[in-house]
């Protein structure tokens, strides 16, 4: 089965704190992926912050406040979560929040998601993953961290990047981590 990796569809990165017109017009292609989605086992990343988030690392670098946990740019946009709960015939675990990997600074310090990595290594051992597609924001940032992360991991699985999915903080640095990606034998569709 494929697993179909939704990387930070949040309103923050979409029209919110860190939103960009580029982050908007995917909405449209991300919904319309979801809805066509088959037997796959969707997957969401959720970047997560706490009100500490200044003062972090991170917020020293990028000191704008965004994806503060529980608050109404850190959730998912409401049309990817709705076509995710309308899909039928997509993979679900019991319980939504298995579905979703929400990592903020204590537990995951990186743009990547450790916990994906293990959970899709898991289901790549027992053979029900076999193949991995990413979409979402920041194709230059969380992307390509995750994308990455996943192709060293699991070296024999085909990982994919759905281009027409993704938008990075620019247009030229979207083009940038695509080709990264390219270069790292990660397929772009």
């Amino acid at each position: 089965m494929k697993a179909l990796v939704i990387v930070d569809m949040q309103n923050d990165f979409i029209d919110g704190a860190l939103g960009t017109k580029e982050a908007a017009a995917i909405v449209d292609h991300v919904v319309a992926r979801i809805k066509e989605s088959n037997d796959e086992l969707i997957l969401f990343t959720q970047d997560t912050h706490g009100e500490d988030y200044l003062s972090t690392p991170e917020g020293k670098k990028l000191p704008v406040p965004h994806c503060i946990e529980n608050t109404d740019g850190w959730k998912i946009n409401e049309s990817i979560f709705k076509a995710w709960c309308e899909n039928k015939n997509t993979v679900k675990a019991d319980r939504v929040a298995e579905n979703c990997f929400v990592d903020n600074t204590i537990t995951k310090p990186i743009f990547g998601s450790e916990r994906l990595v293990e959970f899709l290594k898991t289901g790549v051992a027992s053979g029900d993953v076999t193949e991995i597609e990413l979409l979402g924001l920041c194709t230059d940032i969380c992307v390509v961290s995750n994308a990455i992360m996943l192709k060293n991991a699991l070296p024999n699985i085909e990982v994919s990047v759905n281009e027409k999915c993704c938008a990075g903080v620019t247009p030229q640095s979207h083009t940038e981590a695509l080709n990264t990606m390219k270069m790292c034998q990660i397929n772009i569709i």
